[in-house]
Parts: structure tokens; C-alpha cells; sequence
């Protein structure tokens, strides 16, 4: 490929929007590959869904280009466009059979009527909703309706397809079920997908890559392990899963990195654990171990919350600080803690670390 030559996939170079006087999206880069799925994470109001509007078509960037394949469609209006998109009400017509629904985008197409036939029958296969095609919206749950606007969207042979928040609506139980059917349509069909979210387990469970927004930018852009493991800002580690964060002193003791916090020494299992000096620690709640008081750090138990498979066990400190200090750590059953409660102390050790200086950017 030749320095001119645009990818393939999708591409938004130093894409800006300003909404009534307020930067929404500001210089934003991101390349979707061919047939990637790339979820775009963060709180409301971080500017994802102006992003995917603006891929859309139904927003144009104020700055910056937006290319398909490597054909510039910055200024094309969205139906002409190779895009589809899912809305979060799916938008489905209430008098329309679930077969008109998802023929509809053809019939404005003028699209002859024995291939409206063959392509709509063949989406609904994809999704299995054959058996339904003569249904109303009215008479479907919401996971089959889900499903009618996945299939209305694909019918269109889109070279990229957009969704905004297509699991919202759905209870806890059938959003795992039908982002996994997302997911393997999507790897059947091979099609370049960009899905907006501001659910951590759906993005990290379906996604090749994700991009974590914040404040219009995006402050990360990796594969779910990458992100998770080794968050680049405090941001990213504390959006993306759960994250203890102390201001210690790291130093290297006659066993190997502790980190001092008040006085009480934290050791440290991993011997990545280089980095000295002082700064904030981000610490995930499984990588917080507890044993026995005289095994580490001492510390009391402040609390400990149920959550099914595992308990989470919140424990404070015994350090001379200003302010309490206190670690979420992850247990099961197993635990030499696991029968103990509020006010019994424990020792605690750490097994890795991730050292952020005072911007909170790793170093």
C-alpha cells in the first residue's frame, strides 16, 4: 500500500463536532479494520454516539474525514452511504409485518420484488425469525425485535454496520444471549462493525478491539486483554472493570517491591514491579490477596458483599494516614479469609501493580 492509498475498513482522521458551543468530539482518530468489530466505550455524554452518527452520515464532522475502503464519504448524505444502522429503539413500523420491516430499505431502493424476497428471506434465516416473518413487532419480545432491525440493517449489504446501544433495552439475561448472536453473525458475514456501548462486559466479551472515550477523545484503543490488563490512564482502569487506586511509595525490600503506604508495607508478588518512588498505584480487587494477619500488610475487615460466584471483601488498612485507606479484594470460597467478617483482621499482599504518575498516565 502506497502512501496515498487509503485502508481498507473504515477510517475517521482528526474528526471534530461542536455542539451548541461545546466540543463533543475533538480530533479524533480511529481505524476499524475489515471486519473488525470495534466497540467505542465510555460514560454518556463522552461523545461515542455523535462518533457513530457522524460514520452514519447523520451528522457532519465540523473537522476532519471519514473514508470507506478508502472512498471519502465526509460529505455523502447517509443514504447514500455504505453504512446500516441499528438504533437503540430498534424503529421498527408497529403496522408492518416483521418480512416488511425488514424489506422496507429495498423497497425504497426500488429494489425488484423476487429479490426483496430471496434477500429478506435470507436475513431472516441469518437471525432465525422465519417462523415469524408474518408477525407484528407488537407480537415478538424485545431479543426477536432486536433482532428484526439487526436483520433490516444487514439486508442492505452494508460495507460497515453501526448499532447504538442495541442491548439496552433488553433484561441482563437475554443481553448475553443476543450479544453472542451479534457476535457470530458478525464473524459469519465478515462485516467491518463499529457498536457504541457503555457496558464493559459487552465490549470486552465481543469485541476484536476497543476504543475507551472520554471527554470527545479516545484515551485508549486495544484488544480487551491489553485494556484490562494494562490500562494506559487511571480513566481507562477505573472505567473498564474495577480498580483500587493508592498513593504509596514503591520501593525494593530484602524480599522483593513493597509498596509503603503510611508506614505499612504492601509486598508485591510480581517482579514487574520495578518502577521507585512515589505516585498513585492502580491495584485490580483480584490482584488484592488475603491470608493470615502476620502475612503482610495487617488490615480489618470492613465489610464483605455476596456477588454469587465470589464474595467481595472490602478491608481497611492499619497505616498512619489522614484519610482511612481501604482495598476491594475478590475471594471465593477457597480463601483462607473466606470465614471470617467485619472487625477480624487479615494480612494483605499484593500481586502486581500498575504505577500512574500525577497525571495519571502509566509509566
Amino acid at each position: 500500500m502506497n502512501d496515498n492509498e487509503q485502508p481498507s475498513g473504515l477510517t475517521l482522521t482528526g474528526v471534530g463536532k461542536i455542539l451548541g458551543g461545546r466540543t463533543i468530539v475533538d480530533d479524533l482518530d480511529l481505524w476499524v479494520g475489515k471486519g473488525e468489530l470495534v466497540c467505542l466505550l465510555g460514560p454518556s455524554g463522552c461523545g461515542k454516539t455523535t462518533t457513530l452518527r457522524m460514520i452514519a452520515g447523520f451528522l457532519t464532522p465540523d473537522v476532519g474525514t471519514i473514508t470507506i475502503d478508502g472512498a471519502d464519504v465526509t460529505g455523502v448524505p447517509p443514504e447514500k452511504r455504505p453504512t446500516a444502522m441499528v438504533f437503540q429503539n430498534y424503529a421498527l413500523w408497529p403496522h408492518m409485518t416483521v418480512f416488511e420491516n425488514v424489506a422496507y430499505p429495498l423497497k425504497l431502493r426500488r429494489t425488484p420484488r423476487n429479490e426483496i424476497t430471496a434477500r429478506v428471506h435470507e436475513m431472516l434465516e441469518l437471525v432465525n425469525l422465519m417462523h415469524h416473518e408474518k408477525s407484528r413487532p407488537a407480537r415478538i419480545s424485545g431479543g426477536e425485535q432486536q433482532r428484526v432491525a439487526l436483520a433490516r440493517a444487514l439486508v442492505q449489504r452494508p460495507a460497515v454496520l453501526l448499532l447504538d446501544e442495541p442491548l439496552s433495552n433488553l433484561d441482563a439475561k437475554l443481553r448475553v444471549r443476543v450479544r453472542e448472536d451479534i457476535r457470530e453473525i458478525q464473524q459469519r458475514l465478515g462485516i467491518t462493525t463499529v457498536i457504541v456501548t457503555h457496558d464493559q462486559d459487552e465490549a470486552l466479551s465481543i469485541s476484536d478491539r476497543v476504543a475507551v472515550m472520554n471527554a470527545g477523545r479516545i484515551e485508549q484503543y486495544s484488544t480487551p486483554t491489553v485494556l484490562y490488563r494494562s490500562p494506559a490512564t487511571r480513566f481507562v482502569g477505573g472505567f473498564v472493570g474495577a480498580m483500587n487506586t493508592i498513593r504509596a511509595e514503591l520501593r525494593t525490600g530484602a524480599d522483593g517491591p513493597v509498596a509503603v503506604v503510611g508506614g505499612a508495607g504492601l509486598p508485591i508478588e510480581s517482579a514487574s514491579a520495578t518502577t521507585s518512588g512515589s505516585g498513585i498505584l492502580g491495584v485490580r480487587p483480584e490482584n488484592v490477596l488475603l491470608g493470615a494477619k502476620s502475612d503482610g500488610a495487617g488490615a480489618t475487615i470492613v465489610r464483605a458483599i455476596p456477588r454469587g460466584h465470589f464474595t467481595e471483601v472490602v478491608v481497611q488498612l492499619i497505616a498512619d494516614t489522614e484519610e482511612p485507606v481501604e482495598l476491594r479484594s475478590y475471594i471465593d470460597d477457597r480463601s483462607p479469609v473466606a470465614a471470617l467478617g467485619a472487625g477480624d483482621q487479615v494480612g494483605v499482599r499484593l500481586h502486581s501493580v500498575l504505577p500512574y504518575d500525577e497525571n495519571g498516565v502509566l509509566r
